[in-house]
């Protein structure tokens, strides 16, 4: 059995019922995908959409794929018609394309709002009153081809593990409340997606559903 098989097993074995894994293969050869893909793995996470399309071409069918990174509006037709999931929506702007985009193809796309919790001003999202603003005037009718299936978000990347658990609690506390607001009609609206590698333990405490792990399946990455 490889490494990757055996990462693999191993990480899944530790996480409870309910929280699934995003193996994020950005900047991973193909061959590495596909011994995770041998190993049981099928929701793989990607950051740039031409690596994304490549990869999507030789790889299986029923893999499904995650958009992780910022996703500029003018690769969003290069993706639309097989992604599972982008878990970084961070713009109205944005919204509006992946809706047009996918009413091309005739395809619901599943969204994450990608909340901005973390101290570095590089960080991508939406503020929580954006998201909101955003909220408060959504009905299905919108963009009738996006489904918004819940949040995402990134800690700040410290060793402080207190400050790391503070906003981690802080976007679940958010989660709970669009659940009992502006959400509580969708049964879709289920997914927070928080905790990569180095901090996936504790958003599993505070709530996560989604982990995005990368180095702790592939190992470092290739550049």
């Amino acid at each position: 059995m490889s490494s990757i098989a055996t990462n693999i097993i191993q990480l899944k074995s530790t996480l409870p019922q309910g929280v699934s894994l995003v193996a994020v293969s950005k900047f991973h050869p193909v061959s590495a995908l596909q011994e995770a893909y041998d190993a049981g793995q099928r929701i793989f996470g990607e950051s740039r959409a031409q690596e994304l399309v490549a990869k999507q071409k030789v790889l299986p069918a029923d893999i499904e794929w995650h958009f992780i990174g910022p996703l500029q509006s003018n690769k969003v037709k290069d993706i639309v018609p097989f992604i599972s999931m982008i878990e970084s929506i961070d713009s109205l702007k944005l919204l509006q394309e992946v809706n047009k985009q996918a009413a091309k193809h005739d395809r619901i796309v599943r969204v994450l709002l990608e909340i901005h919790i973390a101290q570095e001003e590089a960080k991508h999202g939406f503020s929580f009153d954006e998201c909101r603003a955003l909220l408060r005037d959504w009905t299905p009718d919108t963009f009738p081809h996006v489904r918004i299936c819940g949040l995402m978000g990134m800690a700040t990347n410290t060793d402080d593990t207190t400050q790391i658990e503070k906003e981690f609690h802080a976007l679940h506390a958010f989660f709970e409340e669009l659940k009992t607001s502006f959400q509580q009609t969708d049964e879709q609206f289920q997914e927070l997606s928080m905790g990569m590698s180095h901090d996936y333990p504790i958003a599993i405490r505070e709530g996560s559903t989604m982990i995005r792990v990368g180095t702790h399946i592939f190992g470092e990455r290739e550049y």
